[in-house]
């Protein structure tokens, strides 16, 4: 391995769980996006790394998915590995066997578990019974893997994270809950703006709140979207309506019409603002076509960041450091 593999940081996440960002410290954080950026510029050059060569990734997916079942999948690949993709309609998970009998059994066989579904204690259940490390590949309350692509896009695109301001506009979902938590621990400013009754969980803005304070920035949650992005470095929006709320869609486009990313909203951000949605988008909603397909949206980086930061969690959960 690289001596950043093999760093210190790296080495101290091996064998854990990635539940959301509890128990990280900032430094774990940057660890592991120094070696998506590394593992990034080793594909880009051809080279080989197989640093989980023998290694056998589960994947159960209960949840329709794009980028994180291929993300997941290339990328045990090319770190010499093997993903297993397990459908729940076609395993015994689909006919009521338990998650934690599953959970044994699966330990018995594989390296690592990712899990994509709705509740999140199915994750946490999942996780307390399985003797391998358990990823959360999204759940109704979290999606930490796409935060991570997202940090390593701005880090990119800004060269820097620590001082940088992140809007947020729109439900007060998963994403808004995994980047709160990503972006104070990485030393963001970070503002969540969302119509009334749709805030994100007191629990996550009061621990965002207390990583912020130890990195001497800020979190606020607001109504009030244009105060949210004015001079902000990042403008961030997802969906309105997530999988499992489609009784709900005509009440959420009325409630969610004012938090609409166009060019108005845009102008009120720093001029080199960045614009990321963790897809899929459906233009016209939630963003403007002139908006998600404009020069300041990096969408696309993003979702091709998912490969990378990945293949960076997995070897640090997984690998040998």
């Amino acid at each position: 391995m690289t001596a950043l593999a093999e760093s210190k940081r790296i080495a101290v996440l091996k064998g854990a769980h990635f539940l959301d960002f509890s128990g990280w410290q900032s430094d774990d954080l940057y660890a592991v996006l120094g070696l998506a950026a590394e593992l990034k510029r080793s594909r880009e050059r051809g080279e080989q790394t197989p640093y989980l060569q023998g290694k056998t990734l589960a994947m159960i997916f209960d949840k329709a998915s794009t980028r994180t079942r291929v993300s997941f999948e290339v990328g045990m690949f090319e770190l010499g590995g093997h993903a297993l993709f397990l459908a729940d309609s076609a395993t015994q998970l689909g006919r009521g066997e338990p998650l934690a009998d599953t959970a044994r059994v699966l330990s018995r066989y594989v390296h690592g578990i990712v899990i994509r579904t709705h509740a999140h204690k199915n994750v946490t259940e999942l996780a307390q019974y399985a003797a391998v490390p358990v990823i959360n590949g999204l759940t109704d309350d979290h999606h930490p893997c796409q935060a991570l692509a997202d940090l390593l896009t701005i880090q990119e695109q800004k060269g820097r994270l620590r001082g940088l301001t992140l809007a947020y506009v729109g439900d007060g979902n998963n994403m808004a809950h995994s980047l709160l938590q990503a972006a104070s621990l990485a030393g963001m400013h970070v503002r969540i703006a969302t119509p009334r009754g749709y805030e994100p969980q007191d629990a996550v803005v009061q621990q965002a709140r207390q990583w912020a304070r130890t990195a001497q920035t800020e979190v606020t949650v607001t109504t009030d979207a244009e105060a949210a992005v004015r001079n902000a470095d990042v403008v961030y929006t997802d969906v309105w309506t997530s999988m499992g709320q489609e009784a709900e869609t005509a009440v959420r486009l009325q409630n969610f019409s004012p938090y609409r990313v166009d060019q108005t909203l845009m102008k009120a951000a720093d001029p080199a603002a960045l614009f990321l949605h963790c897809l899929p988008a459906h233009r016209g909603e939630e963003v403007t076509a002139d908006v998600i397909d404009g020069p300041q949206s990096v969408v696309f980086d993003q979702a091709e960041n998912r490969l990378h930061a990945q293949k960076a969690l997995l070897v640090a959960i997984m690998g040998e450091a």
